[in-house]
């Protein structure tokens, strides 16, 4: 698949966003052109951040988003929670493979339960995982950073790993999208889409962006995304 034949979908990571408002803020966003809800999910255990479970996911469901919701389960045990967020509505449901005691069986819970699969890879964790298991995976994600917080910078060598990534994908013949979460900005995001990523989490870059009050604040950076990505094609 070429760049000009990807279509290239942007994820803001509400771990970001203003939790007092999410709703509104998930609302506003999207109605800036953002395409997924990216949904950070941590348990103080595999990673050193506690964040939100399924009930937050169900929550924004109720609310009305109607988005794909893109919960990445930074959990171990991550099984049991697979379920609970098939449950809240979740769309794509992507875990680390170090979580799972039985990663085939892991992603063969979140297809047989109506949801999107993917297997999340760390800055270390190499792609080998996938040698087995292309068949089942709907995305791939590989963090640019090391996962616990937001706004940290964009580790390089990830450009490298994500053309490796891109060549597995292209060379299977399946339709896997292939995301990138870590450092994500204005001035990076086209390298990285030429690098072979199409999908594109991107937290403090949007969420932070000029004054809390301005309903309209995302328009300008999302804008400004596609700009950039509109010369990776």
């Amino acid at each position: 698949m070429t760049d000009a034949s990807r279509d290239f979908l942007i994820a803001p990571s509400i771990l970001s966003a203003d939790f007092a408002r999410l709703g509104e803020e998930v609302d506003n966003v999207l109605a800036a052109g953002a395409d997924i809800v990216h949904f950070d999910v941590m348990d103080n255990h595999y990673v050193p951040n506690l964040t939100i479970g399924p009930m937050v996911c169900e929550a924004l469901r109720k609310h009305g988003v109607t988005a794909p919701i893109d919960a990445h389960l930074m959990v171990k045990p991550v099984d049991r929670l697979i379920g609970d967020f098939i449950d809240a509505g979740a769309s794509y449901i992507t875990f680390h493979p170090e979580a799972s005691d039985h990663i085939d069986r892991s992603l063969s819970l979140i297809r047989d339960g109506g949801c999107q699969s993917g297997l999340v890879f760390n800055p270390a964790t190499p792609l080998a995982y996938l040698d087995y298991v292309m068949d089942k995976v709907d995305m791939i994600l590989l963090m640019s950073v090391n996962p616990g917080f937001g706004g940290q910078a964009f580790i390089p060598g990830t450009l490298d790993k994500l053309r490796e990534a891109r060549r597995r994908i292209d060379a299977s013949g399946r339709d896997i999208r292939l995301e990138i979460d870590g450092g994500v900005k204005v001035d990076n995001i086209a390298e990285i889409a030429r690098a072979g990523a199409d999908t594109f989490v991107a937290g403090s870059a949007i969420f932070k962006a000029a004054e809390a009050s301005d309903p309209h604040r995302y328009d300008s950076v999302l804008r400004a995304m596609r700009e950039q990505l509109a010369t990776a094609r």
